[in-house]
């Protein structure tokens, strides 16, 4: 049961503390690109002595006007950095409001006290005004260019080495240099202009649980996953267990050539491969979520089907059964109000050792790739790290929480099960 209060708490705050944009946003390149590539979570940095870069956005700069002859707004971040590896890299996110062809000049001061400029360039012209956004990256040919030609601060050859390096280096040696960096940003005109902006630092880790080759957080697809496990298990544990519940006891009720048949038409869709058959309508049909929801309902309400249909085959000969068809009670009043509710108990046993079936089914669809891309659900997240070569580079933080998610999910409902089943069956309770 704390297994199981713990994903739906998490399931409860999924809802309400993460925005359903970011979920929608789940396969949008264009939403992750301020995030890293394939980062560690934060927490490998409290384990081991020297620490890994974090990644950094930078959106409260320290914002400096002036307005005359020249007017001008200049935002300053300053950065802490004391880590032992270089960043991968930063990226200068900008929104400016402006007349005319304004001068974008960007430099850095080093804990050292040398400065280095790193861009100047004019913005696209607008006679009329206008807001232009853009992103200036570390890669950017011009930032390179102007390091080369500040070459001479340096001991070494910069040649060839990425900006970052050489920004983050220190100056007697290609090594890091650890300390404060302030970055200014500034945009300079005849007119009034205006500015805004943030500094993105490259870093190899990011929040709790890391980043994939997508650039996307995990954590989201970890938690926005706990909901739709639940969703997709318990939905296809109620239908397949009413579906099977009302079928085999109406075909225990009525006996006979009745019973005979509806027995057959169980028997047939029991032989059938579950697993082949999914694959072959989520490839034909739809890999739709609810489609497949459907699908795993369709073949997983025969062996309820069976035990209800045996069970009410004893329920039917009790006095009370026989009394309330003498009174004149039709078969269907018969069925609902006296032998199914007797097979309640066996009920809830099975919906609970239902729902971890159904989650791996969904969860090893779309591992194969037959799932709905568009739910970043716990299988969808193992088909991306399989695609990506998660294992073989070594990215563990991408396989390991999904699958012990999983896992987890699945153990709880086990020992859900096995409790009421213990409560249910009397043989399992003498015990």
């Amino acid at each position: 049961m704390g297994i199981l209060a713990i994903l739906v708490a998490v399931s409860i705050s999924a809802v309400i503390l993460v925005p359903v944009e970011v979920f929608h946003e789940w396969n949008n390149p264009g939403s992750w690109i301020s995030l890293p590539k394939a980062s560690v979570p934060v927490w490998v940095n409290w384990l081991q002595s020297e620490r890994i870069p974090e990644h950094m956005i930078l959106d409260r700069p320290e914002v400096s006007m002036h307005k005359g002859g020249v007017s001008s707004e200049g935002h300053g971040y300053t950065v802490g950095f004391d880590y032992g590896d270089f960043p991968s890299g930063f990226i200068y996110e900008y929104t400016a409001e402006y007349t005319g062809s304004p001068l974008l000049r960007i430099t850095v001061v080093r804990p050292d006290g040398l400065e280095l400029e790193l861009l100047s360039e004019s913005l696209p012209p607008a006679p009329g005004g206008a807001a232009h956004s853009g992103r200036v990256f570390s890669t950017d040919p011009s930032i390179r260019k102007a390091l080369e030609f500040q070459s001479d601060a340096f001991a070494f050859s910069v040649e060839g080495l990425p900006p970052e390096d050489v920004i983050f280096s220190k100056a007697s040696a290609h090594e890091v240099l650890p300390g404060e960096y302030s970055f200014l940003a500034g945009i300079y005109g005849t007119d009034d202009v205006a500015l805004d902006s943030r500094l993105i630092i490259g870093g190899k880790a990011f929040g709790m649980m890391g980043t994939d080759e997508l650039r996307r957080d995990l954590a989201v697809g970890l938690v926005w996953g706990t909901p739709l496990a639940l969703f997709i298990g318990l939905a296809v544990a109620v239908g397949s267990v009413v579906m099977g519940l009302v079928y085999g006891v109406y075909a225990g009720y009525r006996g006979g050539a009745t019973d005979e048949g509806m027995m057959r038409l169980n028997d047939i869709v029991y032989a059938l491969p579950a697993l082949p058959f999914l694959i072959i309508l989520a490839v034909t049909i739809s890999s739709s979520i609810f489609v497949i929801i459907g699908f795993l309902m369709i073949f997983g309400w025969v062996g309820i089907a069976r035990v209800s249909r045996s069970m009410a085959l004893q329920i039917k000969t009790r006095g009370y059964v026989q009394a309330s068809r003498m009174m004149g009670q039709g078969g269907t009043r018969v069925i609902f109000k006296h032998i199914i509710p007797q097979l309640l108990p066996y009920a809830f046993a099975s919906i609970a050792i239902s729902v971890p079936a159904a989650i791996t089914t969904e969860a090893g669809l779309s591992f194969l790739g037959l799932g709905d891309p568009s739910f970043p659900t716990w299988g969808q997240m193992l088909h991306d790290a399989n695609a990506h070569g998660a294992v073989s580079r070594g990215l563990w933080w991408w396989v390991v929480p999904p699958g012990l998610m999983i896992a987890a999910t699945g153990l709880a409902f086990v020992f859900i099960g096995n409790a009421m089943d213990a409560i249910v069956n009397p043989r399992l309770r003498r015990r």
